[in-house]
């Protein structure tokens, strides 16, 4: 089982962790919400869980828990801009359906 990062991800979230002046890396998760039933969750770790399994791609440590791993297995967070919008998107190979406004996800 594995999440991944891209270089460019790293890169974003290395400046974004530099600007807090804090930070072990990112959580990634899973939650109940949205009309498709699933939606991400993304954090900045200051403190490590018991539980939290650790994957590490250029120097970023991504951080998160078994229950929500089995719905982000194979995932990769990307950095991406289009237009005047940027930010992290879910590349999840285990995604069945997205809601129409693309907040939540199926498996």
């Amino acid at each position: 089982m594995n999440i991944s990062i891209t270089a460019a991800a790293a890169e974003h979230v290395s400046g974004q962790l530099s600007g807090r002046g804090a930070g072990l890396g990112i959580r990634v998760g899973v939650k109940t919400s949205g009309c498709s039933g699933l939606a991400y969750v993304l954090e900045f770790v200051d403190q490590v869980s018991p539980e939290d399994l650790v994957f590490e791609d250029y120097g970023v440590k991504i951080f998160v828990d078994p229950k929500s791993l089995v719905y982000l297995d194979g995932t990769e967070l990307d950095f991406v801009k289009e237009g005047f919008n940027s930010g992290l998107e879910f590349r999840n190979p285990n995604v069945s359906a997205e809601c129409g406004c693309g907040e939540s996800f199926t498996v």
